[in-house]
């Protein structure tokens, strides 16, 4: 592996270190809405309406650790680099009802692999858009018993998405999924070719778990 691989096999590692740090200070939801909030995601907490997220310019508030006794309700990810290692961050929150990862260039079938930590809480996912993902890694969502929707969108590494959403279907028949129609993919000509755009990774100096003081 030489130098210009590395670096940003490096910067990637970094971005999803476990954030020790503020999870021994903070406690579990207040360390996963920050690490979330580096990512220029947004993260709610239960019984409450109001989105914590960043600014124009980037910046966020650290009113959240006020709430840091209050359970993390829904998370958005949208476009972030979160990978596999990066649920370390996440995996602790038992109340956890929405995740969004949509078009998250890292999320792969070993990631899905780890969304059993939330079969007792999760109702909604999102993995729309997400270029790694294929049937393989959709198949470990049989876990999640209490999802209720699913959104399957525009996922380039399915080879017959509408096959693949039937079998999504039978395999959580109490979710609504969201995505390719029944019969996409199955055209007896052709197989279906799709293409998916790879976002670049958002650029960020922060050490990974540090709170400014």
């Amino acid at each position: 592996m030489n130098f210009s691989t590395k670096l940003p096999y490096k910067n990637l590692r970094r971005k999803n270190a476990y954030y020790r740090y503020t999870k021994d200070l903070y406690g579990d939801n207040a360390a996963a809405a920050f690490f979330v909030l580096t990512h220029s995601g947004r993260v709610r907490f239960q019984g409450q309406e109001t989105w914590f997220c960043v600014d124009e310019r980037g910046k966020f508030s650290f009113d959240f650790l006020q709430l840091r006794d209050v359970p993390v309700e829904a998370i958005d990810l949208t476009g972030s680099v979160l990978n596999y290692d990066g649920l370390d961050n996440l995996e602790k929150l038992t109340a956890l009802k929405s995740l969004d990862l949509s078009r998250c260039p890292h999320v792969d079938d070993w990631t899905l692999g780890r969304l059993h930590v939330f079969k007792d809480s999760l109702e909604e996912l999102s993995l729309a858009g997400c270029p790694q993902v294929t049937e393989r890694g959709l198949a470990c969502l049989h876990q999640l018993e209490h999802l209720r929707r699913l959104d399957l969108s525009h996922l380039p590494s399915v080879p017959v998405p509408g096959l693949v959403r039937i079998l999504v279907e039978e395999m959580l028949p109490q979710c609504e999924v969201l995505g390719p129609g029944p019969g996409d993919g199955l055209a007896p000509v052709s197989g279906t070719q799709t293409s998916g755009d790879r976002r670049e990774e958002p650029s960020g100096d922060r050490r990974a778990g540090e709170i400014p003081a």
